[in-house]
């Protein structure tokens, strides 16, 4: 069985070798989902009765790694010397740096290896990440899927 949980953040960026608007300092009401598998638990007097995991704990583990970290915080390239340099003048700035650039396809690798072996492990099931899509914007988006 595939379950999906979805949660919604704000965040900063810019894409420094973009030939367009996109290398400009810009922000995006980003969405991520994360789609789990596992079996469905049959036993009766179990809370999970019926689930793979219960939708609260997807929530909490994705708030924990991905969302706390990244809502309203400008996510950085390690390369980017002078946004980072201007990030920091910035007093209590969140700045968030990545070794790699924050495209969409890039923050949807970030994220599943984040949660990869987290949720291999949550509520004490055999569960499996199958798939982290992030939402740009709500026609673009890129999935980072499990290869094996």
């Amino acid at each position: 069985m595939i379950i999906t949980r979805r949660l919604e953040f704000d965040a900063g960026h810019r894409i420094p070798d973009h030939r367009s608007l996109c290398r400009h300092l810009h922000g995006h009401r980003y969405a991520i989902e994360v789609t789990v598998s596992g079996d469905i638990t049959r036993m009766d007097g179990d809370p999970r009765n019926g689930m793979v995991v219960d939708f609260s704990e997807i929530k909490t583990l994705i708030k924990q790694l991905i969302v706390d970290r990244w809502d309203h915080a400008f996510l950085a390239y390690q390369g980017d010397a002078a946004i980072i340099a201007f990030l920091e003048t910035l007093p209590d700035h969140r700045t968030v740096v990545l070794d790699v650039v924050p495209t969409a396809e890039n923050l949807a690798q970030k994220a599943f290896d984040l949660l990869d072996t987290p949720v291999g492990v949550l509520a004490n099931k055999s569960l499996r990440l199958e798939n982290v899509r992030i939402y740009e914007t709500p026609n673009c988006w890129a999935d980072a899927k499990r290869k094996n």
